[in-house]
């Protein structure tokens, strides 16, 4: 076994290289961006070393001060992680010549299964089966649309050398194709650094299944069975789970075996994940095609871990040190079901885009044998515009899907962040989904339950404002014996925080905003308690904050002869007074409009457009003086390697763009002076 070794990656994946590296006695060494030099994997390894700029493409991405890295601390092999260079030959050749292992496949391997054109056409001459489309070299914009056309719609077009859902759109009719395709090669361009696409058949009402694969340099091969990852947004997985519901034996059997001969087809060593897509007549018929090869450890691969109860972390250290595999496929078998839910900062309600900002306020649902977090962030780090806005995965584990799915309602229930919009009370409403829920899978699940899991926006409960104003006056209790405790009289009455008014009863108003809406709290002080009125209903009410257990830190709320514990975060965001109520598994966002706080209200004015997150200008789709409609694009902002729209808001003119292509912006920034029609 290595005795150090330097993890070439950040966040969650690199935090979680460590744990096992460490629970073998294995040193690891961390490296880092100057934005990183304050992160979770940088203070959890033995040692680090600062390889560059935030941009990842200045550091992450520099194969060469990674290497040098490695030689100047003595690591005998390199980690990559998912992500960065983990799927680039080149720094695989980088590494065997330097004198490094690089824990993962040969760079042959990696090239093979690189190009998704290429690897489908070598596994094409193995038997694999694959999805109907054009995989060819031949990139001219009108070619690619005949091929489209003689598919017929929809299609899709893939970044040849894309993966995690970037470079990727559905085209649903010819005259849509032009736009979709320049849109995904600069995505890929961004992305990876290669314009090349492929054009598939898209499968309506499709499944992805994936097959978990390793091999070793003894010519051993097996596969850890499967896992379903249909559940997706903007391409990308929200939830997965193994094994694959429905799946019988003698497909996972097939599915498997297929796996293993691509794999051999490459002469792979490592983890690696062969992906399928099955079609509405999977059940019936057994049919499916091979998508793609990816040639790394998966985000998803503690599902496999869990059902299995192998670490395939430690298996690739132990493979990458000439050992062979630690168990044989007929020692391999799947217990009971598992699900991960990936966390992410992000605004499910504005198309899921992406959320920035610190972490003022964090705390995970209890780790055990059920319940696993896997993540890179702690309370206090800060989401940058730099990377991958995924907070967690969250991954739960029980004797069968039932069990599994109550496991995951409740530990999403226990999850409570603050400081960015996050996509945790959506991933709620989906595990609640009644298709999610019967298994009625596929890569359209969002959009076709899209009332369900996009409500209207409804008033908070009442008992939202109750406990809101419980919290709170419990708070000023505290902060008034402290003064009181810290003055020269701390008996005086005048220290009191008990709403005493002479020759009237003791009571006062609370007012909270929810929305545009109003809401006011009356406060009337009893000896023991408070009596708080809203909207006609009257409840006594008494709490106190918890100190230990399982529930430390939180609210014990009663409500007349009823108890709730709840949780309440107080932060104030461009000028406004917020509170978080996360009740019943919900996160209730409310104001607090205070007299005594002068709110001035942030946002967007008259008809500007802002920034909703840094980003560059890649393109603008209108022209000053133009006339559009509501709805129509105006310009296209890359953030995070995604591309996002900026449309108009209503009818109206554009009056100026205050940003040309390829300018930075900034988070707010106005991008666009447009003016409405009356």
């Amino acid at each position: 076994m290595f005795t150090k070794i330097l993890i070439a990656n950040r966040g969650e994946i690199a935090c979680r290289i460590v744990r096992t590296a460490r629970r073998l006695g294995v040193r690891t060494v961390a490296v880092y961006s100057e934005a990183d030099v304050n992160a979770r994997h940088v203070r959890l390894a033995d040692e680090a070393v600062c390889i560059g700029p935030a941009s990842a493409r200045e550091s992450y991405l520099v194969g060469e001060r990674i290497i040098d890295a490695a030689q100047r601390t003595g690591a005998q092999a390199i980690h990559p992680g998912y992500g960065f260079l983990s799927e680039n030959d080149q720094f695989a050749e980088a590494c065997a010549a330097a004198g490094i292992v690089f824990i993962g496949p040969p760079a042959a391997a990696i090239r093979a299964m690189g190009s998704k054109s290429a690897a489908k056409t070598l596994l094409a001459a193995a038997g694999v089966p694959l999805t109907p489309g054009y995989h060819g070299a031949n990139q001219e914009g009108d070619f690619l649309r005949r091929q489209a056309d003689a598919l017929g719609y929809p299609v899709l077009i893939k970044a040849a050398a894309g993966g995690g859902g970037k470079g990727m759109r559905l085209v649903e009719a010819s005259d849509d194709f032009p736009a979709a395709l320049a849109s995904c090669q600069r995505e890929a361009v961004s992305s990876f650094g290669s314009q090349e696409v492929l054009i598939e058949k898209y499968l309506r009402r499709s499944r992805h299944i994936e097959i978990q694969v390793f091999a070793d340099t003894l010519g051993n091969c097996v596969y850890l069975f499967e896992r379903d990852c249909s559940v997706q947004r903007r391409h990308q997985k929200v939830l997965e789970e193994a094994p694959a519901p429905g799946v019988t034996p003698a497909q996972r059997a097939a599915m498997g075996q297929a796996a293993v001969d691509a794999a051999r087809a490459v002469g792979y060593v490592g983890a690696g994940t062969v992906e399928f897509i099955v079609g509405e007549g999977f059940a019936r018929e057994g049919i499916f095609y091979f998508m793609e090869m990816n040639t790394r450890l998966q985000v998803e691969h503690p599902v496999s871990e869990m059902i299995t109860g192998q670490d395939l972390v430690e298996w690739q250290l132990r493979v990458a040190c000439g050992e062979a595999l630690p168990l044989r496929q007929e020692q391999l078998e799947i217990r009971g079901h598992a699900l991960e839910a990936r966390v992410y900062a992000e605004n499910p309600a504005q198309e899921f885009l992406p959320s920035t900002g610190r972490l003022v306020h964090l705390v995970p649902p209890a780790e055990s044998l059920n319940v696993r977090v896997d993540t890179g962030i702690e309370q206090g780090d800060e989401i940058t515009p730099y990377y991958d806005p995924m907070i967690a995965k969250l991954i739960v584990w029980d004797v069968d899907r039932h069990a599994a799915l109550a496991r995951m309602r409740q530990a999403l229930a226990d999850y409570r962040i603050v400081g960015v919009t996050t996509n945790i009370d959506f991933l709620s409403r989906l595990v609640a989904c009644p298709a999610f829920a019967d298994a009625d899978l596929d890569t359209g699940l969002i959009e076709r339950s899209r009332e369900f899991l996009f409500p209207a926006e409804a008033a908070p409960p009442r008992n939202v404002f109750f406990v809101a104003a419980v919290a709170g006056l419990l708070r000023e209790q505290a902060a008034a014996i402290a003064r009181a405790g810290q003055s020269g009289d701390p008996w005086s009455p005048w220290s009191l925080h008990d709403g005493w008014r002479l020759n009237l009863q003791p009571r006062r108003t609370l007012t909270y905003r929810a929305g545009d809406a109003h809401y006011e709290v009356v406060v009337a002080y009893e000896a023991d308690g408070w009596r708080l009125t809203l909207d006609g209903e009257s409840v006594v009410a008494r709490g106190r904050f918890l100190e230990r257990g399982r529930f430390a830190g939180q609210l014990a709320v009663e409500l007349d002869d009823r108890r709730l514990v709840a949780s309440v975060v107080a932060v104030t965001e461009k000028n406004e007074q917020k509170r978080h109520v996360f009740l019943n598994g919900t996160n209730y966002v409310i104001m607090r409009d205070d007299p005594l706080h002068l709110v001035e209200a942030g946002g967007t004015q008259g008809g500007r457009l802002t920034a909703p997150m840094p980003g560059k200008v890649i393109a603008l789709l209108a022209a000053s003086g133009q006339r559009v409609n509501k709805g129509a694009p105006l310009l296209i902002l890359e953030a995070m390697k995604m591309e996002h729209t900026i449309t108009a808001p209503a009818n109206g003119e554009v009056k100026a763009f205050h940003y040309a292509a390829g300018d930075q912006v900034a988070d707010g920034a106005e991008l666009v002076d447009f003016a409405p029609e009356p």
